[in-house]
């Protein structure tokens, strides 16, 4: 029972620090399951795990999303912007092709590769915001570059951020677009997997408590840190961090 509960706590970790970081959550989770082969990682914990997310995030930007009628335009927008991911997610999904890109050598190089697209990306100091800048054509490119995220190393953060300050916003307001791109998403990949267990019988464990509550505290406190971190600093030391992750996952495979 102990164990079960510690891995509990690393995945919730995991899952909580990884999703908004430009660090991608999937790689994460699937490099640990794989080379520690948890007991208690399963679909129910996998879904447990991104609602705790999908609450924080919602709680976190609760203001934005409950005042509908100030910020219509842009929830509208981050709809609109959702629907490519949804698309290609549900096809990759029903076809089975998504689990073919789960393994650790593309993990490595979508990493490495992807880590120095953000780096390129966020080389120079912009200043467009959501209120005056983020538009459908605007919307549209950040939510084809979106559905990048579903091979997994690639980082839904990392490649939303990517594609904003590419289109020259500003590191905050790329990061809360990124944020507010991940409900839609989190709810799509909840849903798929939700209707997946729905037709199975399972049995309702204190450990999808613990996994929801752990998941929810360590996705907000990461988004409340990360937007106080990208108004004073690059993003550069994720790009590292990246790069490091990246060449010691291809050196372990090609060696």
């Amino acid at each position: 029972m102990l164990s079960n509960i510690i891995e509990i706590i690393i995945l919730s970790l995991i899952q909580g620090v990884s999703e908004f970081l430009p660090i991608s959550s999937s790689a994460h989770l699937i490099i640990v399951s794989t080379l520690y082969e948890f007991k208690s990682s399963s679909l129910l914990i996998d879904v447990s795990l991104h609602l705790g997310s999908l609450f924080a995030i919602i709680f976190f930007f609760r203001k934005d999303l409950f005042n509908f009628q100030k910020n219509k335009k842009i929830l509208l927008l981050i709809i609109f912007g959702s629907v490519p991911l949804i698309i290609v997610g549900y096809i990759l999904y029903v076809t089975g092709l998504i689990h073919l890109l789960r393994n650790i050598k593309i993990i490595a190089w979508t990493t490495l590769i992807f880590g120095i697209v953000l780096y390129i990306a966020d080389k120079n100091d912009f200043n467009k915001n959501i209120r005056s800048n983020l538009n459908f054509r605007t919307i549209l490119y950040i939510g084809f570059f979106q559905t990048l995220a579903l091979i997994p190393g690639v980082s839904r953060a990392g490649i939303t951020i990517s594609a904003a300050r590419f289109l020259k916003f500003n590191r905050y307001d790329s990061s809360k677009i990124s944020f507010l791109l991940s409900i839609p998403a989190l709810t799509a990949a909840s849903a798929l997997s939700l209707n997946d267990i729905l037709v199975k019988n399972f049995e309702f464990s204190y450990l999808i408590l613990i996994a929801i509550t752990l998941s929810f505290l360590f996705s907000y406190f990461t988004v409340m840190f990360f937007l106080d971190y990208i108004n004073k600093f690059t993003l550069n030391v994720f790009v590292l961090y990246r790069v490091i992750i990246g060449i010691v996952l291809l050196i372990i495979i090609y060696s």
